[in-house]
């Protein structure tokens, strides 16, 4: 039975300032280092690790370094892939979610329900998008877990939620709005004859 576990990048100054960060070189806070940190403590007595894959964004890459350094010197150089990258935002990144609400809320599914997610901001995805690229990525994902192999992946809040959503049957509205992530909140999924949520959005 392979396990993958699915792991949200740490805190960031963009966190911390309440911005959205699609694909912005944003980096680790203190904090972020430091949640990296004890999260890698905890995976190496937790779990054998057997690779590693990670969003290409500098966010995860830096989360990914943290978690690398703990584990295992036999586990290979992680592979980074922009599949697993959050929602490119288009025109709306560095924009707050409050920003958005108020003067463009044709994209907020909080105000107009589905009809945002399926909306392009200019220069970017839609929520659609993220889903159809995330879940690609997912499946391929899966196709490629070996028998027993536990595989890390480092990724951001969007794409954890389509994968959880995903397992669970929920809409895309759901996907985003009824559940949480948190910085560098652990989920373990268990790829048996099918893929079972034994943990959600754990942290330490």
């Amino acid at each position: 039975m392979a396990t993958v576990l699915l792991v949200r990048h740490g805190e960031t100054t963009w966190n911390r300032d309440g911005l959205i960060q699609g694909w912005a070189p944003s980096q680790l806070t203190a904090r972020g280092h430091e949640q990296a940190r004890t999260l890698a403590a905890y995976l190496v007595t937790a779990y054998d690790v057997d690779r590693v894959v990670s969003s290409d964004l500098l966010r995860a890459q830096e989360t990914t370094a943290s978690l690398v350094a703990a584990l295992p010197s036999s586990v290979p150089t992680p592979r980074f892939d922009a599949a697993w990258r959050e929602r490119d935002f288009g025109f709306l990144q560095g924009l707050t979610d409050e920003t958005v609400r108020r003067r463009f809320p044709e994209y907020a599914l909080d105000v107009v329900g589905y009809t945002a997610a399926t909306e392009r901001p200019k220069g970017g995805e839609s929520f659609l998008d993220l889903r159809e690229r995330v879940l690609a990525a997912w499946r391929a994902l899966l196709d490629g877990a070996a028998a027993h192999e536990t595989v890390l992946v480092v990724t951001h809040g969007g794409p954890i939620r389509f994968v959880l959503a995903d397992l669970k049957g929920l809409d895309v509205v759901d996907a985003i709005l009824g559940q949480k992530q948190d910085n560098c909140a652990l989920n373990e999924i268990r790829i048996a004859e099918t893929p079972e949520l034994v943990r959600e959005n754990e942290t330490r």
